[in-house]
């Protein structure tokens, strides 16, 4: 694996893990962000000037009271900005048709969701866990930007195929739609378009709308009569990788998540818009009323740091142009590792930096598949 990792011209292996609120600066002699009482947020410019927030409040003399209270300040503003999560529907699903494959079944199938949606998915179950029955770990896999949605990930000719390659590996698979991708494409509109949904809820996020369809995805997974309900991860790239840690923070029932260029964080960026309101696909629509006023309600090392000591890995990359930011992005990851070595979990997290475009090369796929093998295959 380290010849592979020096073949790929990696630059950095960090070990940490997800977790919330700032990071420590190399300069302490600085002074703090300023926050702003309204929503407890950060002043953008100081972030930029300053560096981001470290997560432990009091360095290593935190204590476990500390960092709960903070933690649980970060949900609760994390909560607010999505809009909340409502209450979950029963598990419902049916299966539309079924294919099968080399080593595995790939089910097409349809299950049920908050306020009358459907969530459109493939199930991939391993051939040799159909037939001994024994239950198997489990993973949501969550796709990138783009219009195949599922297809991307759960078939043989994907883009990015981690879901067919982690059903090879003996894990079955649940691979959804998010709204706007694949089959849930709003009628006459391109892909990852989402007026219609706030049209139809003005009040909630397309973040809050796929945290819960995810979470509905596991409560699928969990009642799985193959699945064995303790060992379910996650996985994605891009806008898929950060569903993946947004579902690890907000559903302890993930086990471990793996994150591909998908940590975008305020701190640094020539594009904080990003997670704001646009014509195309709108993130948390508050965040653009505050970055007008100079302000953001939180970083997203902070929410990666909810789900600690969760094992996570992150994979980010140099020459990615939606994140030129690589320095912030290494200074986020390297206070998470903080969070994670002061809770005495510090081979739950992993890092690494790569010099590569957005991408999620294979030999990072591999080295991530170890990772939710070390958790996942078995019981630590």
């Amino acid at each position: 694996m380290q010849v592979m990792i020096r073949s790929l011209l990696l630059t950095t292996i960090a070990l940490a893990a997800p977790v919330a609120f700032a990071q420590t600066k190399a300069a302490p002699s600085k002074p703090a962000p300023t926050t702003n009482p309204a929503h407890r947020g950060y002043v953008l410019a100081d972030l930029n000037r300053d560096g981001i927030p470290p997560l432990l409040p009091a360095g290593d003399k935190t204590t476990p009271a500390q960092w709960e209270a903070k933690r649980e300040a970060i949900r609760s503003i994390w909560l607010d900005y999505i809009g909340g999560l409502p209450p979950r529907v029963a598990t419902k699903y049916e299966v539309v048709s079924e294919t099968p494959e080399k080593d595995h079944v790939r089910q097409k199938i349809i299950y049920d969701t908050v306020y009358g949606d459907r969530v459109t998915a493939y199930l991939l179950i391993p051939n040799s866990v159909r037939e001994s029955g024994r239950k198997a770990p489990a993973v949501i896999a969550l796709h990138g930007t783009g219009e195949p949605g599922k297809n991307s990930v759960a078939t043989e000719t994907g883009k990015r195929p981690y879901g067919f390659e982690l059903v090879s590996r003996g894990y079955i698979v649940l691979a959804p739609d998010a709204l706007t991708s694949g089959d849930r494409i709003y009628p006459g509109l391109k892909y990852f378009r989402d007026a219609p949904f706030y049209k139809q809820h003005p009040k909630w996020t397309t973040v809050g709308k796929n945290l819960t369809d995810h979470m509905q995805g596991v409560d699928l997974l969990a009642g799985h009569e193959l699945v064995d309900a303790e060992r379910i991860g996650a996985i994605g790239h891009s806008f898929g990788a950060y569903n993946a840690f947004f579902l690890a923070g907000a559903d302890s029932r993930i086990k471990a998540a793996v994150a591909s260029c998908g940590f975008n964080p305020f701190t640094g960026s020539r594009t904080p818009g990003h997670w704001g309101v646009r014509d195309w696909y709108t993130h948390m629509p508050r965040i653009t009323p505050d970055l007008e006023r100079g302000r953001v309600p939180f970083e997203f090392h902070e929410i990666a740091a909810l789900a600690a000591p969760t094992p996570l890995l992150f994979y980010n990359a140099q020459s990615d142009g939606g994140v030129p930011h690589w320095k912030v992005v290494g200074d986020c990851m390297l206070d998470l590792r903080k969070l994670y070595v002061w809770m005495k979990a510090e081979e739950r997290f992993a890092s690494v930096l790569g010099v590569g475009v957005h991408d999620f090369p294979e030999p990072i796929r591999k080295m991530s598949y170890d990772f939710l093998d070390r958790w996942l295959t078995s019981r630590p």
